[in-house]
């Protein structure tokens, strides 16, 4: 290794390497594709009001207001059913004085009516139930209960005016939001373009996930494990490669990944062995030993003008080379917010070695708080993908500490 680092000594370079993903331009996509999780880059204004007309929140009956109010225990009044308004199109034929309609939730409410009964409130009881046998155009219906004006009507704009702001920059979308734009008519929406990451495995012993291994192979656990995690902060894989341990190869594959990408990512191949192809590969960028546990050996630097990070091949530490160096340059990327560290405190005593910042595998113990409890899963040897699945977070032990005790204090990332 040319040089030996401490964590926050590369992720800050690693940071400014990669200072150029912060200025992302914005993308129009529409709300029928993959629009979940990502980051409206301006506000969304309402083009129509919501509702666009008067409507009734209940099914019962359209009144005028003033008709019903007498209306009380022991005392209806009784009106004539003039017709049958539904959620449908076309518009109702305005309500006479002393009649009524029965109008379903969603329908256009009649001029004239200025209230609502609820069908609870007639000797209708339900329009499914053996009180509602006749048909509307001869049938009257007593009101047990008088109504103001307004009660039971939803009114143009009482959810959002024309023009009010229905979405706010920066949301980050979930199904919800979606509904709102839809409701509204909008189709498309602005959002921040994810960055583009490129995933490249190395190592001639590695096999598809759907292949099937031979002698001295395995299957690539990272290709898929740092794919899922770019999505997971927001980016967007560009282009997954596998290419075996021939630099050559390797140097066209990464050339290929620059001129499609924003970032390439490497694993594997950046160790000290004999066979070390990302190092044979790009002589140009910066190899180093970072003084962390899993995930010591880093390189970084461009391919053809594109940033380059290169992470060792174990899939446990590749994961946290991810979670510690680029999942957050990702996120705010994408216009998401960091993941904060949350403070905690040991189930039980840890052994770190000494000079390496220890991320350890780590799960709650009865629930997630700042200050709650979290216990060491499994060893850690940077080939235990089991417990790294088992994990909620990754404990980090300061490079000054040989042990902590029980109830000492750590930070956590959340996974």
């Amino acid at each position: 290794m040319s040089e030996r680092v401490d964590v926050e000594q590369h992720r800050a370079d690693v940071a400014e390497l990669l200072a150029e993903l912060a200025d992302r331009p914005t993308e129009e996509v529409s709300i029928h594709r993959e629009v979940l999780g990502r980051v409206l880059a301006g506000d969304v204004v309402a083009p129509v009001p919501l509702p666009r007309f008067r409507n009734s929140q209940m099914d019962g009956f359209a009144v005028r207001a003033a008709d019903v109010a007498p209306a009380g225990p022991g005392a209806p009044v009784t009106l004539p059913v003039v017709g049958d308004v539904a959620a449908a199109p076309g518009e109702p034929a305005p309500l006479e004085p002393g009649t009524a309609v029965r109008i379903m939730t969603g329908a256009p409410v009649p001029d004239g009516a200025d209230a609502v009964v609820p069908v609870e409130d007639t000797d209708h009881i339900t329009f499914n139930g053996v009180h509602d046998d006749s048909s509307a155009s001869s049938a009257t219906v007593e009101v047990v209960r008088g109504r103001k004006p307004g009660e039971f009507v939803r009114e143009p704009g009482s959810d959002v005016a024309e023009g009010a702001v229905v979405l706010r920059a920066g949301t980050v979308l979930a199904p919800h939001h979606v509904a709102a734009a839809a409701a509204c008519g909008i189709t498309r929406l602005a959002v921040r373009t994810p960055v583009s990451v490129a995933v490249v495995s190395t190592g001639s012993e590695l096999v598809a996930p759907d292949g099937e291994p031979g002698p001295g192979q395995i299957w690539d656990a990272n290709g898929p494990a740092l794919a899922a995690a770019i999505r997971a902060a927001g980016g967007h894989v560009g282009l997954r490669l596998s290419v075996p341990d021939d630099a050559e190869i390797v140097r066209m594959g990464l050339e290929r990944a620059a001129a499609l990408c924003d970032v390439v990512l490497t694993t594997g191949g950046v160790s000290q062995g004999a066979y070390e192809v990302v190092k044979d590969a790009l002589p140009e960028i910066t190899f180093r030993s970072v003084a962390m546990q899993p995930g010591g050996p880093q390189g970084l630097g461009r391919v053809a003008g594109t940033p380059v990070l290169a992470f060792p091949g174990n899939p446990v530490s590749a994961q946290v080379s991810f979670v510690v160096f680029l999942r957050d340059i990702l996120r705010q990327a994408g216009g998401l917010p960091p993941v904060e560290q949350v403070p905690a405190v040991l189930d039980a005593a840890v052994a770190s070695p000494d000079g390496k910042r220890q991320l350890l595998r780590g799960r709650w113990v009865g629930g997630v708080a700042a200050g709650a409890r979290v216990a060491v899963v499994g060893g850690p040897g940077s080939h235990l993908v089991a417990s790294m699945a088992a994990a909620d977070v990754l404990i980090d032990v300061p490079a000054t500490a040989t042990r902590l005790d029980e109830g000492a204090e750590v930070a956590t990332w959340p996974l």
